[in-house]
């Protein structure tokens, strides 16, 4: 099968892709809020190319997925990849998270089953934590978060425009080259999820601790992040994170922002690609 739905022990209706030969290495997209499956596009053709097995799914609540009240948090986030995982059965795979999605990748591969996973990839991820604390004072205050919350209640649609059309890509900079396509498709993407499940994940990535799930993970690491990242900015993420894991390798990127691999896949595919075959 191309896609397909599985069905959550919740009840929870997961869409999926699935492409590429059954018996490959399987490589795992997880995508950022309040976005899809449809994110990885540029990733999932190049590594189908290259004769893997490529597979993105729907978070709960975004995307072609049930539009869900309940259950949009990390552990059940992490809970929903490992079904998904055993009903396609994948082994050895890579998991790749962006943003959101790099949390949920680093709770999941934290508690996966052993021959589940080979490597991961934590791309402008959100561990260990966002959010400003006693013990993470380089965090973001909470009035950032909700000011995210009120803009999504308020106005989604507009808010959905003006995140990529600002920081998200970095078109905000001076003498930036605006693609307006990327703009429109992550409003497509945005609003095709439910605005619940989304308001709800603005906590589950701004305020979980990642911190034990870093260093319980034993497999090989790629941490990849835009040095001009100004969602999640990289002293506060990736500069921690790489001290935490058991086997982490960091590459940043100057001038790059949150969403690099969207704006350069010709840089950032190839080093994915050197990472896994490493």
């Amino acid at each position: 099968m191309s896609n397909g739905i599985i069905t959550t022990k919740d009840g929870t209706r997961i869409f999926y892709k699935d492409w590429g030969p059954k018996n490959a290495q399987p490589v795992v997209f997880h995508h950022g809020w309040p976005l899809s499956a449809d994110d990885w596009d540029s990733q999932m053709l190049f590594f189908l190319s290259h004769g893997y097995r490529v597979i993105a799914h729907d978070r709960r609540g975004h995307g072609r997925s049930d539009q869900t009240d309940t259950g949009n948090e990390m552990n059940t986030y992490a809970a929903d990849v490992a079904e998904l995982v055993r009903v396609l059965d994948l082994k050895n795979a890579v998991h790749i998270g962006h943003s959101t999605g790099g949390g949920e990748v680093a709770r999941y591969v934290a508690r996966a089953e052993k021959g589940r996973v080979a490597k991961a990839v934590l791309m402008g991820a959100v561990p260990p934590i966002m959010l400003k604390t006693t013990a993470n004072p380089e965090g973001l205050p909470m009035s950032v978060f909700d000011g995210f919350r009120t803009a999504l209640a308020n106005n989604r649609a507009q808010f959905f425009i003006d995140v990529p059309s600002g920081p998200f890509y970095g078109f905000n900079r001076p003498g930036a080259k605006v693609i307006k396509g990327l703009i429109d498709n992550w409003w497509r993407q945005g609003m095709a999820g439910g605005a619940k499940a989304q308001y709800d994940c603005i906590a589950a990535f701004s305020e979980t601790d990642f911190t034990d799930d870093l260093k319980a993970i034993t497999v090989p690491v790629l941490v990849m992040h835009g040095e001009d990242d100004q969602v999640v900015p990289i002293d506060d993420s990736a500069h921690k994170a790489i001290t935490l894991l058991k086997q982490g390798t960091l590459k940043t990127y100057p001038g790059l922002s949150h969403g690099m691999f969207a704006t350069h896949p010709d840089t950032i595919n190839p080093d994915l690609l050197a990472f896994i075959r490493a």
